[in-house]
């Protein structure tokens, strides 16, 4: 049985509308109906799943608004169509595979509350056994991080897109997901894109957000699977380096991830690790087939 909202909770909540999007996530599912069945809007975006991610979200979530996309659209793509129909004061970005309480999202609306500049308000990820993973810092590539995970509401330069509270009148002038990143590099893009603005990036680490990572897809082809893990990370790497520090730069990174990966292939093989190898491989075409 569900714990009933404060009044509080509910009065936050309602403010709020969470956005999942699913690709052949439908296990993952009945983890979020505590938060989510709380939350009087619902969207859920789904990339053309082959299991029944789409229907089991209706049967679970009556009241949520699923879009079923006709292709598998990537995740910023996926998230940019469901956001566009968002007339709450937030949108809550959540991950199929990253769990919040309704008190944690109701600390984060009273957190966006008293900093009213901020564009996002991220809680603090941890693991499945409570460990704190840091999925906050600065722009690595301006400064690096150092020292402790925050222990107070802090500034940051970015945040982990597997749980974000976005403030939409702040956020949606300066524009959401860039959809050439396909997966991965998105909320580094994201964040950068607000951060270059000028925007408050604010990580509360009094509410939590339980993170498993890695497990919000399940498939019948798991080599298949991390082939395109592989070859997603290796050209949204080199789509951001060319963004933000140059094609010469993304050009030399390239030829340095051409013949790591070309080293490291073997030893893979050798090692006979098939998920390893079929992610190094994706990686690998990932990179030569790069337009950059």
């Amino acid at each position: 049985m569900q714990t009933p909202l404060v009044p509080e909770h509910s009065a936050a909540l309602a403010r709020v509308t969470p956005i999942i999007v699913t690709y052949n996530s439908a296990h993952c599912l009945p983890a979020l109906v505590p938060l989510l069945s709380a939350c009087p809007r619902v969207i859920l975006s789904d990339n053309a799943s082959s299991d029944s991610s789409a229907d089991e979200g209706r049967r679970l979530l009556p009241h949520a608004t699923v879009l079923r996309h006709p292709r598998n659209l990537g995740f910023g793509a996926a998230n940019n169509r469901a956001l566009d129909l968002v007339h709450t004061d937030f949108a809550l970005l959540l991950n199929p595979d990253c769990t919040l309480t309704p008190k944690a999202l109701a600390q984060l609306v009273t957190t966006a509350d008293q900093f009213p500049e901020a564009a996002l308000i991220a809680p603090q990820i941890v693991d499945g056994e409570g460990h704190v993973d840091l999925g906050h810092r600065w722009v690595n590539d301006l400064w690096p991080s150092k020292g402790p995970a925050a222990d107070g509401p802090a500034c940051v330069g970015f945040v982990t897109g597997a749980a974000m509270l976005i403030r939409m009148s702040v956020a949606a002038p300066h524009g959401f997901f860039d959809e050439r990143f396909f997966l991965y590099y998105e909320d580094d893009d994201l964040c950068r894109t607000w951060f270059n603005a000028r925007l408050p990036l604010i990580i509360d680490p009094q509410a939590q957000a339980v993170h498993l990572s890695r497990r919000s897809v399940k498939g019948n082809a798991p080599l298949r699977g991390e082939y395109w893990r592989g070859y997603h990370h290796a050209q949204s790497k080199l789509i951001y380096t060319a963004k933000y520090n140059g094609p010469a730069k993304a050009h030399r990174l390239r030829h340095r991830l051409i013949w790591q990966t070309a080293a490291t292939l073997p030893l893979r093989a050798l090692a006979y690790s098939p998920r390893l190898l079929a992610r190094m491989w994706g990686r690998m075409r990932g990179v030569i087939d790069w337009q950059g």
